[in-house]
């Protein structure tokens, strides 16, 4: 039996166990496993790790452990501290595309309102998640860490909160989201981005007051579902407004 000693840092030490929190601790391993199997292991999914770094070298993922090692794992808010070549995290893209589990049905519909593309259902299957988020470059969103740990999944995060709300401030954080919100810009339904629509087109489907008082209209070209400034849209708006606020 080999032993290497752990330090985790940061937001990673949520997923430890209490003993394990903000300290080393030795690890015991037979054979020579990865660094990744081993962190893992110990219940950090590898999405959640921005950089390794053994015996104050950084490494990558298939580093095999040995007998003595110390191994400190780092999370992304030590960019800065970091070396971008020892970066094991892909850059996200200018503008993210996510992919949610079943849970987050409220979070979906949250970063929509906010203008993100996201793709949701609420009988998403593990592997067909894992599938979507490896083929199309997405952002796999989730509770569970198991579904994390996947091999093929490179980018994604671990969702602390159960709170909507949280949860959205928590995406916002991770990404460095603010400033590229776009609120009302995709369907809440479905992500289709939506077009304007005059309202003579759509008349027909207009409650009385709403035909009365609103004259500019949004509509989804996937779903047809029609969108205006009601009183909807001003509760989504002072909701947008307080969480930027918050993140700031």
């Amino acid at each position: 039996m080999s032993q290497a000693r752990f330090r985790f840092f940061g937001e990673l030490n949520d997923f430890l166990a209490h003993d394990r929190k903000e300290r080393s601790f030795t690890y015991e391993f037979d054979g020579k496993p990865s660094v990744k199997n081993m962190i893992e292991a110990l219940g950090v999914p590898h999405p959640e790790v921005y950089a390794i770094q053994v015996n104050d070298r950084f490494v990558d993922f298939s580093y095999h452990g040995q007998q003595g090692d110390e191994i400190k794992v780092y999370p992304i808010s030590y960019k800065q501290k970091i070396p971008q070549m020892a970066a094991l995290q892909e850059k996200v893209e200018d503008e993210p595309r996510f992919v949610l589990d079943l849970h987050l049905g409220r979070l979906a519909a949250y970063l929509r309102m906010m203008g993100f593309d996201v793709l949701y259902r609420n009988n998403f299957e593990d592997p067909e998640l894992a599938r979507i988020a490896s083929e199309q470059e997405r952002i796999l969103l989730t509770r569970d860490r198991r579904l994390l740990m996947r091999n093929s999944i490179s980018q994604g995060y671990c969702l602390r909160s159960l709170d909507p709300e949280r949860q959205l401030v928590e995406v916002l954080e991770r990404y460095d989201l603010s400033d590229q919100v776009e609120p009302f810009r995709r369907c809440l339904r479905c992500n289709t981005p939506l077009v304007p629509v005059s309202k003579e087109k759509i008349v027909d489907r207009l409650e009385p007051l709403t035909k009365r008082y609103f004259n500019e209209f949004h509509i989804c070209p996937n779903c047809k579902q029609i969108y205006w400034k009601g009183s909807h849209f001003q509760r989504m708006q002072r909701l947008i407004d307080r969480l930027l606020e918050d993140n700031h």
